[in-house]
């Protein structure tokens, strides 16, 4: 019970501030697969990302090679989620998370006898996942996930948690970032220090690699991260830390988020803790 209200506060906050989108969700690709839960979309070949209805569009994907897979993230509450996917791949598939968030690491987690995250996130795991029997397991920063023809590399990217973590296809020149930067809506629950590290350090990932976008943890099919929006994101963090641009109070912050700023196309919700 205390799980479910976390989840339900946490999608609040989240419906309430992501920006509104025209006509619901509209995501390009074959739909695969559709419940009650859930509807999967295909992006490519061998890759597929899958919209709950919970928390704003939750957002999960699918990676295929050409002897396993990966599941990255698992929803708010998916019933028989690993029979979902075993519906659209024969490989094996194993869970990662970009962080711990009950609407990414919700109920369905409990299909899946592993799970991978970064240990950072670990502070979360009382509050937001705390009954999972399976196996936690943890990522290393940089590691390369084979799926057989289809390299993914590990980039832990702190922000809106410590523990967030983004997923880098090269060949494919996309990734998976989770809420690390929010589409234009970014929840900051540590620093703003911490998020201009990490949107510096993905700025020149995207940039030597050709990067083209990161999709994120709630897709409604037209807001995936940009080079040019993590940039922005690392002017406004400046802005803020150095008075240029001044918050203001946020009515609806929870999570101890009470300010919002607004620029460039850009929107942080932070608390006072996030001003060093």
């Amino acid at each position: 019970m205390k799980k479910l209200i976390i989840s339900f506060l946490f999608g609040a906050v989240v419906s309430t501030l992501l920006p509104a989108q025209p006509g619901g969700v509209q995501i390009e690709g074959k739909e695969v697969f559709k419940n009650d839960d859930i509807v999967f979309h295909q992006i490519d070949d061998h890759t597929w990302v899958g919209s709950g209805h919970l928390m704003a569009n939750e957002s999960l994907y699918l990676l295929e090679g050409s002897e396993k897979a990966i599941l990255i993230d698992a929803g708010t509450k998916i019933t028989d989620l690993d029979k979902v996917v075993a519906q659209i791949t024969s490989k094996k598939v194993t869970l990662v998370a970009t962080h711990v968030h009950p609407d990414h690491t919700g109920s369905a987690i409990d299909y899946f006898p592993e799970i991978f995250i970064n240990p950072a996130d670990t502070v979360n795991i009382p509050q937001m996942m705390p009954n999972y029997k399976g196996e936690i397991k943890y990522l290393k920063y940089g590691e390369i996930i084979d799926l057989g023809g289809r390299k993914i590399e590990v980039v832990f990217t702190p922000g809106h948690t410590p523990g967030s973590t983004t997923f880098i296809d090269k060949n494919a020149r996309y990734g998976f970032s989770g809420d690390s930067f929010g589409s234009g809506n970014l929840l900051l629950t540590t620093d703003f220090s911490t998020l201009i590290s990490t949107c510096e350090k993905t700025s020149k990932i995207m940039e030597l690699y050709g990067i083209e976008k990161l999709y994120p943890g709630h897709f409604f099919g037209k807001n995936a991260e940009t080079l040019q929006r993590v940039k922005d994101m690392i002017t406004l963090s400046r802005d803020v830390l150095s008075g240029k641009v001044k918050g203001e109070e946020n009515p609806r912050g929870m999570l101890g988020l009470n300010m919002i700023v607004n620029a460039y196309g850009v929107r942080i919700n932070y608390g006072e803790k996030a001003l060093k």
